[in-house]
């Protein structure tokens, strides 16, 4: 059971209120991760700049980010984050459990979970093949990212945030 409740729309305040329609409107649902960080509106602006880096990675295609992005949810071993990026990629046909993934995917996993092990030893040979494929600013956009990524799989492990009931048929074992 989460440590820190979901917001109570109801009773919030106008802030908070504001900020839940808002992210309603401009993506359609609210998970119980951000019905949590909605307690703290900077917090959940802050969180939702992984949505402003994705755009700004955006000539990475989405199955490559999916699969950045599960390999450091995975790593972190953050339930929430890993059925996330499960769900994406099931969704758009794919098997999460079965991919065969191309050099940039492949890369991009690695890079992924060697942030995770150990973010002072990011071994040189990931770091040449990156510098090859993406140029400076991609790299630092990615490396943002990777670090909401952390942040996000921080606070649901630490929060124990509830796990959203749309996303079980999507968590590993459930198919």
């Amino acid at each position: 059971m989460s440590h820190i409740p979901l917001i109570d729309y109801d009773n919030a305040t106008q802030e908070v209120r504001r900020a839940h329609d808002e992210e309603v409107r401009v993506r359609g649902r609210m998970t119980n991760m951000k019905r949590t960080l909605l307690h703290s509106p900077a917090a959940h602006r802050i969180y939702a700049e992984w949505f402003t880096l994705r755009a700004e990675l955006a000539t990475i295609a989405d199955r490559p980010i999916w699969i950045f992005s599960h390999a450091i949810s995975k790593s972190c071993n953050s339930k929430i984050a890993i059925t996330f990026f499960r769900r994406a990629l099931i969704n758009n046909g794919f098997d999460p459990d079965a991919l065969a993934l191309s050099e940039e995917e492949a890369l991009l996993e690695a890079f992924g979970k060697a942030i995770v092990a150990d973010s002072n030893a990011i071994p040189d040979e990931i770091w040449a093949a990156l510098k090859q494929r993406y140029d400076a600013k991609t790299l630092v956009d990615l490396v943002a990212f990777a670090g909401i990524m952390l942040a996000t799989a921080v606070f649901n492990n630490v929060v124990e945030v509830d796990f959203d009931p749309e996303l079980e048929v999507f968590a590993e074992g459930a198919r």
